[in-house]
């Protein structure tokens, strides 16, 4: 059984996807054990909190450099003994202190089809605007190992998504992550506590 963590800096949508799979018994061999906000306040919390997972805050800009920040995160997670780190919606950077710490066992969701409209700079609406600014017909999501490049690591599990006339950035983003986000994430992770990858 491998405790997961989940590190989250929103509303949480794709935390809550994981949860419910999990709920459902999709993943035997693995539980949540952990949700990190990198605020305070966001409604993500509430959800681990309903589901009766512990939770807590580490907020980057309560560290003097990336590294103490790397280092506070690092302890949380080891303290709750912590095998495979999820990040959903996480926008704080992971350095690599953490990176090396967990080699392949650190899973991301990013709104696109890697290797396009991805990198730095490139979350929340601004892969959806720039899919459609460039007249895409297909978008998708891609979930991948986190290395130490921005959305840079092997690819798991990727699915696409159909672009419609009129979509605005907010339409597709909804799209994406119904059809997508949330059915790519819980199966990479079920897929990785399982031993396939």
């Amino acid at each position: 059984m491998l405790n997961i963590a989940v590190l989250v800096s929103g509303g949480g949508t794709n935390l809550q996807a994981i949860l419910d799979s999990q709920a459902k018994g999709e993943n035997p061999n693995g539980c949540v054990k952990l949700v990190v906000a990198s605020k305070p306040g966001v409604y993500a919390l509430e959800r681990a909190a309903k589901a009766g997972v512990e939770s807590c805050v580490v907020r980057r800009k309560d560290f003097d450099t990336p590294e103490a920040f790397d280092e506070a995160l690092l302890q949380v997670l080891k303290e709750h003994k912590i095998d495979l780190v999820v990040l959903a919606g996480f926008l704080s950077v992971l350095g690599h202190k953490v990176v090396s710490a967990y080699p392949n066992r650190i899973l991301n969701v990013h709104p696109a089809l890697i290797p396009s409209f991805c990198g730095p700079g490139m979350y929340g609406l601004r892969p959806h605007e720039a899919c459609l600014a460039r007249g895409c017909k297909v978008t998708g999501a891609t979930v991948h190992f986190v290395n130490e490049e921005c959305d840079g690591g092997p690819i798991i599990l990727q699915k696409a998504v159909d672009i419609l006339p009129g979509d605005t950035a907010e339409v597709l983003q909804k799209r994406v992550m119904e059809q997508a986000e949330w059915v790519l994430l819980p199966r990479a992770i079920r897929m990785v506590c399982d031993g396939e990858i």
